[in-house]
């Protein structure tokens, strides 16, 4: 059965590879991609989508959408991962022959739920102000969406707690509030954190291959990630990248990938340790307990990481010989 997301991301070298993952999967209908502020600027977060949509033809609607947090100052674009415009040393041209949908992200996401209740999944890859805005703006949207799928958190498991902070990951540290609303809405999430998308690698090797065997999408994907795997390789010490955003679209293709927890989840919103994400997964009664009262969410705990890698290259290679 074909699955109809709208794909809310930070373009962003993995979101590329995210977002052509799911044009390329037959399970999927990418409706629209809508952006947020994180790895570029809103600016360059949407041209990059524009971009894809323009190289490959997409079908896909491009919304732009939130440019800072809902209430924490921003901490600004992560040059040093994905490069000054988002794609490493690839840049989007200035002018471009598609263009963004008038209505502002969230808008663009209650009006698609509202015209197909209970057929669209929202997968957010970035930070999720778009989602807490579209929350806020009508809260029914909970009713009407039908899975909610997020790459972002961190919950200790398999040793992964935080990337861009001892207890953080990036894409909830860049909004905590907004992440604490969205985990806190009754609405069916499931969220695929470090803990697995840190266990699941894009080896050199891997990628060389992908680039050999794929066509032109498996080049722009080597091209893409140059500048990312230089900063693995000299920050963190791996001749690769993990497989972040790509593992959220492996999860609406095949969840049996993934092995999940259920839980209501809470994100620490500030001080120290804000964009800690803290499942309660026990069934013990507490006299203090803020878990109770927000819905029970899905979190990855372990992944079939040589299954989810075989799944994305065959995705892509397919994809590339119909282009």
């Amino acid at each position: 059965m074909v699955t109809k997301i709208i794909l809310d991301t930070d373009p962003g070298i993995d979101d590329a590879m995210a977002i052509i993952f799911a044009e390329a999967s037959p399970d999927i209908e990418l409706m629209a991609v809508t952006t947020v502020f994180g790895n570029a600027t809103i600016e360059n977060s949407t041209r990059n989508a524009l971009y894809l949509k323009q190289k490959y033809k997409l079908k896909a609607d491009v919304a732009q959408g939130a440019d800072k947090p809902l209430s924490r100052a921003p901490v600004g674009a992560t040059t040093v991962v994905h490069g000054e415009k988002g794609l490493g040393t690839v840049e989007a041209p200035e002018l471009l022959e598609v263009e963004a949908d008038s209505r502002p992200a969230y808008q663009y996401i209650i009006d698609a739920l509202t015209a197909e209740p209970g057929e669209i999944t929202l997968v957010a890859v970035g930070p999720l102000t778009n989602l807490a805005l579209a929350l806020a703006a009508k809260p029914e949207i909970v009713d009407l969406v039908k899975e909610v799928v997020v790459m972002g958190g961190a919950f200790g498991e398999n040793g992964h707690r935080g990337n861009v902070s001892p207890y953080a990951e990036a894409n909830i540290y860049d909004d905590p509030h907004a992440a604490d609303r969205v985990f806190s809405a009754d609405w069916p999430v499931a969220i695929i954190g470090l803990d697995v998308t840190e266990e699941s690698f894009f080896s050199s090797e891997y990628l060389d291959q992908l680039r050999d065997d794929a066509g032109q999408v498996g080049q722009f994907i080597w091209d893409v990630s140059r500048y990312y795997l230089k900063f693995y390789c000299e920050r963190v010490g791996l001749e690769g990248c993990h497989v972040h955003d790509p593992s959220a679209i492996a999860y609406v293709i095949n969840p049996q990938l993934f092995t999940m927890r259920r839980g209501p989840v809470r994100v620490v919103t500030e001080g120290p340790a804000a964009g800690y994400t803290i499942q309660k997964f026990e069934q013990r009664k507490y006299m203090h307990d803020q878990w109770k009262e927000g819905g029970s969410q899905l979190v990855g705990v372990k992944v079939q990481s040589e299954s989810l890698l075989d799944l994305y290259r065959r995705t892509i290679i397919d994809f590339s010989q119909k282009l």
